[in-house]
């Protein structure tokens, strides 16, 4: 007589459910752009949410505890000159986030702890080297400050933020549009997806492909008939990878082992409502003590629901199999150590006492002097060519002093705007 043996594992039984009424984010009119991005990204200390938007693009960011009823004049993150079409979280910075455009340009804002009154338009920084739209961006995993973002040109740029300066140009790689792209765990090679149908595996810092013969796949899993567009989300802590059909109406998740068959099915969370994207927490921000190991924040037409999943515990006890050392706020290099070969792990942190996010850390950009690199002098004119008529001279000494108070003046401006904030964060800080 034989028995059917059951697998065994600890996340059989993950349970997901969507959060109270209460715990959503109501009235956001979600970004009616057809494109492929999660339109949705999340840390422990805001959700961000790409919206519609009258006279380019822009994206919503709400502290996490601002559930209920978003305010319809609640201040916006506005500059781009068209659609946002991708949006992602600093992950060594919770209020730093990058945000890539339909206008061909990255920026990269700085959130405040505090609700400002007015729409945010000033990026950090503005960065310009793509010449189509710009539809993918992806943080370093290790790296401090590095950032990179793919085009409809089909070139990967790799930036440093702490500089505004390209690291790296991938521009003969790809001959179509690239759909997806992923760095792996320390941040030594990138996972894309093409419109070629290829698969590649590159190493940038050499700017070449080291893998793309995927021919014969180690598992094969028949999802369902939908066209929408899989928006994959790896724990690596758990080895469970979730997939979440854009225009669908459920999660599908499985536990990925070494051992054949490598995938396994573990349960579907379905619901009624569609979804237009997804957002998926950190594991440093989950609620440990409900045993909590992924939380997604699913997009609506006009709202945002979290769903949490859970591993059933009787114990009230810190579960330390579920909960390994996982990546934390600090970096493991920096922006050039990484470029000239260096490869570092994340830095780990424990999650038994739960995390509490850092305050407010700024991200400072140190731009390289384009005046320190003087072009070589050209051979000396004659007299007559090279000197400048004394009007024009005086004209021109006129025009500098005028710049020079301006910039003074909008200098004396900031500082106000800056003393005015720090005292509204203060006044926040002090009723909490």
């Amino acid at each position: 007589m034989s028995r059917r043996v059951v697998r065994q594992s600890k996340f059989r039984h993950v349970f997901g459910q969507a959060a109270k009424a209460d715990q959503a984010y109501e009235d956001i009119r979600v970004s009616k752009v057809t494109w492929d991005s999660a339109f949705c990204a999340v840390n422990p200390k805001f959700l961000a949410i790409i919206v519609e938007a009258g006279g380019g693009g822009a994206f919503i960011v709400l502290p996490l505890a601002k559930t209920g009823r978003v305010d319809k004049n609640y201040p916006l993150i506005t500059g781009h000159t068209g659609p946002v079409l991708d949006i992602d979280w600093c992950p060594h910075n919770d209020n730093v986030i990058a945000s890539a455009s339909d206008d061909t340009t990255v920026m990269v804002w700085q959130i405040p702890d505090y609700t400002p009154v007015r729409n945010i338009t000033e990026p950090v920084i503005t960065l310009e080297g793509h010449s189509k739209r710009v539809g993918i961006l992806s943080w370093h995993p290790t790296a401090r400050n590095v950032l990179l973002s793919a085009g409809g040109d089909n070139v990967i740029i790799i930036w440093n933020v702490g500089t505004g300066e390209v690291l790296l140009s991938l521009d003969d790689i790809h001959p179509d549009v690239i759909h997806s792209v992923c760095w792996n765990s320390n941040g030594s090679l990138l996972a894309t997806t093409c419109k070629d149908k290829t698969l590649r595996i590159i190493d940038p810092r050499k700017s070449q492909v080291v893998a793309n013969n995927f021919e014969e796949p180690v598992a094969l899993q028949e999802m369902d008939t939908s066209n929408g567009v899989l928006l994959p989300f790896y724990d690596p802590d758990s080895s469970i990878v979730y997939l979440c059909g854009k225009g669908d109406s459920s999660i599908r998740y499985f536990e990925i082992t070494e051992e054949p068959p490598f995938v396994h099915y573990l349960n579907t969370f379905s619901s009624k409502e569609p979804q237009r994207g997804m957002g998926f927490m950190p594991k440093r921000g989950l609620d440990v003590s409900k045993c909590e190991i992924a939380r997604f924040y699913k997009l609506h037409e006009r709202k945002c629901e979290p769903i949490i999943m859970t591993v059933p515990r009787k114990s009230d006890l810190f579960q330390d199999d579920l909960y390994p050392d996982t990546p934390g706020p600090e970096p493991a290099l920096e922006a050039d150590e990484w470029l000239s070969g260096q490869d570092a792990e994340p830095v780990l942190i424990s999650l038994k006492e739960g995390y509490v996010p850092p305050k407010h850390r700024e991200l400072r950009v140190t731009k390289r002097n384009i005046l320190d690199v003087r072009p070589p002098a050209s051979p000396r004119r004659s007299q007559s060519a090279s000197e400048a008529p004394l009007s024009q001279q005086h004209t021109l000494e006129t025009l500098l002093e005028e710049i020079k108070a301006l910039r003074e003046r909008v200098q004396a401006q900031e500082e106000r705007i800056t003393a005015l904030e720090n005292m509204l964060c203060e006044l926040v800080d002090g009723t909490d």
